[in-house]
């Protein structure tokens, strides 16, 4: 007699890299059989790219847009239209992905990371005006996990200062500060398309802007810096081909027709699960402002060690064995503890460009970013996606509930 598995059965979860928690389908598949059969398929001859580009723009509410390869191609399109010089400094944040960073040196610039908001992982005007310097070129903030940052305040300091802010918007498509999206708040919005985004064509980004200087700028260093369309077009300055094909651009094109209807559903999933989440000892739902409307790319609580058994890392460990594959940390170390800048490892053993640094701006002793440490600690990112249903959001808050019984 074969006796019944006292193993609870697992819900499974839809997942952003694959087809359950993607929105791909039949519209991607038609525009990139119609790009295919032109049989044009880069964007200096194509439609697919430009139509992106023009609908992106009206969407958000911006006067250029241009789309580049990556996410970080975006950050690097960004800094390079704001043109540093040498070891000029320019302030980002202690907790974002690698690749907002390391075009910065690669421009020759100085990464000084802002301390952040341990409730909102996000930095702040306060924290930001602590690390300006008469060398700051320029501030970049991440929306980090789709909650938009305290943006008026930040925008005060930076006009008083006449420093221009660079939005890393790629993980916020949609989200709003005050009713104004995030990517036309500051001088320039970057975007990501990559695979876990609201709505991706595997790699790509896009950049916006209304500023005219600006989007010349930008759309010439997506370019290899070449005047497409001027009299005697040249090459005017260093630049890589950082353009998007024609693939990419007829998946996105599809993809964006899509993405009011992603954020609402991650919005209306959100809504649910933090009702089911309330009053429960030691868990945060997330937190933001009252002037922002977040879109949550990821659904973020704050576990408090000191109830919670093991913190946030033991719940995720108890809720791995409920099939759901959450991140304790977010990232498992404060972007200066990496290696690229704790050892200062650039080009050959040269070190540059941080041999043209003040030393306070690559201080980066833990004291000087106890929001960071903290938030950190306390963060757990649950998987989010827009193919959630009332009953993934109940499997998940009911195994929260039962890990921490």
């Amino acid at each position: 007699m074969v006796q019944a598995s006292s193993k609870p059965m697992l819900l499974q979860l839809p997942s952003d890299q694959n087809s359950s928690g993607r929105t791909l389908g039949k519209e991607e598949i038609a525009l990139l059989t119609e790009a295919i059969e032109s049989g044009t398929l880069t964007s200096t001859k194509g439609t697919f790219v430009k139509t992106l580009e023009k609908q992106f723009a009206e969407m958000l509410g911006a006067k250029y847009a241009y789309a580049c390869a990556s996410g970080s191609g975006a950050v690097h399109t960004a800094i390079a239209a704001i043109d540093p010089e040498p070891g000029d400094e320019i302030i980002t944040t202690s907790i974002t992905d690698m690749g907002a960073l390391t075009p910065i040196l690669y421009q020759g610039a100085i990464p000084v990371f802002a301390d952040v908001d341990p409730k909102t992982w996000n930095v702040t005007a306060e924290t930001i005006a602590a690390c300006l310097s008469d060398r700051t070129k320029a501030i970049i903030v991440t929306h980090l996990f789709g909650n938009p940052c305290n943006m008026t305040e930040i925008m005060e300091l930076a006009n008083s200062r006449n420093i221009p802010v660079i939005e890393d918007c790629a993980q916020a498509f949609l989200a709003t500060h005050k009713g104004q999206a995030v990517g036309t708040i500051g001088t320039i919005g970057c975007f990501s398309f990559q695979q876990g985004k609201h709505i991706t064509t595997g790699e790509g980004g896009i950049v916006t802007t209304n500023d005219d200087a600006i989007a010349r700028r930008m759309f010439l260093f997506i370019n290899k810096a070449f005047g497409y369309g001027d009299p005697n077009p040249d090459h005017y300055f260093l630049a890589l081909n950082n353009r998007m094909g024609e693939l990419q651009g007829a998946v996105a094109v599809a993809q964006l027709s899509k993405l009011w209807g992603c954020v609402e559903r991650r919005r209306l999933a959100a809504k649910k699960i933090t009702q089911k989440l309330q009053g429960i000892a030691g868990i945060e739902t997330p937190y933001h402002d009252d002037r922002n409307l977040p879109v949550y790319w990821k659904y973020c609580l704050r576990v408090d060690g000191a109830i919670v058994p093991d913190g946030a890392v033991g719940l995720a460990k108890r809720l791995k064995e409920k099939g759901i594959f959450s991140a304790p940390r977010y990232i498992q170390k404060p972007a200066f503890q990496c290696v690229v800048f704790e050892q200062q490892r650039t080009f050959g053993n040269s070190r540059w460009p941080f041999t043209l640094a003040r030393p306070e701006a690559v201080d980066y002793t833990p004291d000087h970013f106890p929001g960071t440490f903290a938030g950190l600690e306390a963060v757990l990112v649950l998987p989010w996606n827009e193919a959630y249903t009332d009953e993934h959001i109940d499997y998940i808050a009911n195994s929260i509930r039962e890990s921490l019984l």
